[in-house]
């Protein structure tokens, strides 16, 4: 089938398809990917639209450019360059294409800042607020905050979470991370508390049980928006992170363990993570946590700072 200009953004939305539907990528993973390549085909769009097997490096240099002219990130040149290597790749194995010219863009270089995390102190006081029993969003908000705390999980898998893999009787829950892999993940009685406090009010809500876990009042299950507005209200005004979305609990709940001693290999499995090399960049956080204590703690590194200052 020939790539023309009328089938392009169709080749888009089969590619979309294919990493849903096929790849097990996240549905955060595939509106990403979407954003990315429909941002690649308004830019081409502005002129005479190429045909995907006419575009050259030289086009995709002038979108790079003017990505970086409007004052992108490294990160989000990076991430869109990937998304469409990923696009032509895949067209290179079903649609014929001969070559995939993205895979010569340099990718733009990562600052390497470190993830935005929560101070123990802050998370504390946020989820020591005792919820209305009495209200059902209330119990569940409480709860979401406390599980993406307690167990590190992704947005995504909250969301998906079912409510036939949360064992209060075991103190374990299931859940399905990036490529359908599966993985248990334990917690205390705290979490426990609170599942089986959201368990009543929702049940008296809803009027009986649900396949999602966390829902709507309506019986329905989340969808990120509302995830990110709920986990968004409760940090606002009581955090000094810069970012305030479900992200930066599963970020606090890494820096967290490691800080108090947890093993990296067992940070990893509760993360999910495929590689440890993802999961050491907490270490990174871990380490600065102890250069400031012992900063302000030892008396020789606070008098060497003073003379620095003077």
């Amino acid at each position: 089938m020939p790539l023309s200009n009328s089938n392009f953004r169709a080749v888009i939305d089969e590619f979309l398809t294919h990493l849903e539907a096929e790849a097990g990528a996240s549905p955060h993973t595939v509106r990403a990917y979407g954003s990315d390549l429909r941002h690649w085909c308004e830019f081409a769009a502005g002129g005479q639209e190429p045909e995907l097997a006419a575009v050259t490096l030289d086009d995709l240099r002038a979108w790079v450019a003017s990505m970086a002219a409007a004052g992108a990130s490294a990160r989000t040149l990076r991430r869109r360059i990937q998304s469409l290597r990923a696009l032509f790749a895949w067209a290179m194995r079903t649609r014929g294409l001969r070559t995939n010219p993205a895979a010569e863009l340099t990718p733009a270089r990562l600052d390497h800042r470190l993830p935005d995390f929560i101070r123990p102190d802050e998370t504390a006081r946020v989820l020591d607020e005792v919820p209305d029993a009495d209200s059902f969003e209330a119990v569940r908000d409480h709860t979401i905050l406390l599980m993406l705390y307690a167990t590190g999980m992704r947005a995504s898998e909250l969301i998906g979470l079912l409510d036939a893999d949360v064992r209060t009787d075991r103190s374990e829950l299931k859940v399905l991370g990036k490529r359908n892999k599966e993985r248990i993940i334990p917690f205390a009685g705290e979490l426990r508390a609170a599942i089986e406090q959201y368990r009543g009010v929702r049940r008296r809500t809803v009027g009986g049980p649900t396949e999602a876990f966390f829902v709507r009042p309506t019986g329905e299950p989340l969808y990120y928006g509302l995830l990110n507005r709920i986990v968004h209200a409760a940090l606002d005004g009581a955090v000094h992170a810069r970012k305030r979305s479900p992200h930066v609990l599963r970020h606090s709940f890494a820096s967290d363990m490691l800080n108090n001693g947890a093993d990296l290999n067992a940070v990893q499995r509760l993360l999910g993570h495929s590689s440890l090399a993802t999961t050491q960049i907490y270490t990174h956080l871990s380490y600065r946590d102890l250069q400031n204590n012992y900063e302000q703690a030892h008396p020789r590194a606070s008098r060497k700072k003073r003379g620095d200052s003077q």
